[in-house]
């Protein structure tokens, strides 16, 4: 199991993640597209707020399930609460200081087919509409 340290840009939010990262992950979610995110998934008991938990701002959408953080300082992307696996979070690993992902394996998921129950969705939002 290994310890790693990250941030936001401007370093207001740091965060200590204690997994071992044998997996990334991207999504094909419309979200995920857009931030072109990059993630490790942890159980929530091995990520740890270290500090700037205050100025995290939390984005919602569609179910309302999934809930995404970003700093409201420099607007990074650090972590997300996950939609399919609530126990979870999908982290940032490009906010993870000095970590090599050169040699993890990537695994495309599968986020645009999940279901979308807005009362209101946009256009944008891929999946099928319950």
């Amino acid at each position: 199991m290994g310890v790693h340290h990250g941030s936001c840009h401007c370093g207001a939010v740091t965060f200590r993640i204690e997994a071992a990262i044998t997996e990334l992950t991207t999504c094909d979610c419309s979200l995920c597209r857009k931030k072109n995110a990059l993630m490790t998934k942890v159980p929530e008991s091995a990520l740890t707020i270290l500090s700037g938990e205050d100025v995290l701002t939390l984005y919602q959408w569609n179910t309302r399930r999934a809930k995404h953080y970003f700093c409201s300082r420099c607007g990074i992307y650090t972590f997300h609460r996950k939609r399919a696996a609530p126990d979870h979070y999908g982290v940032n690993i490009q906010c993870l200081d000095g970590f090599d992902a050169s040699a993890i394996p990537l695994r495309q998921t599968s986020g645009a087919d999940m279901s979308v129950v807005d009362p209101a969705p946009r256009p944008e939002w891929p999946g099928p509409r319950e």
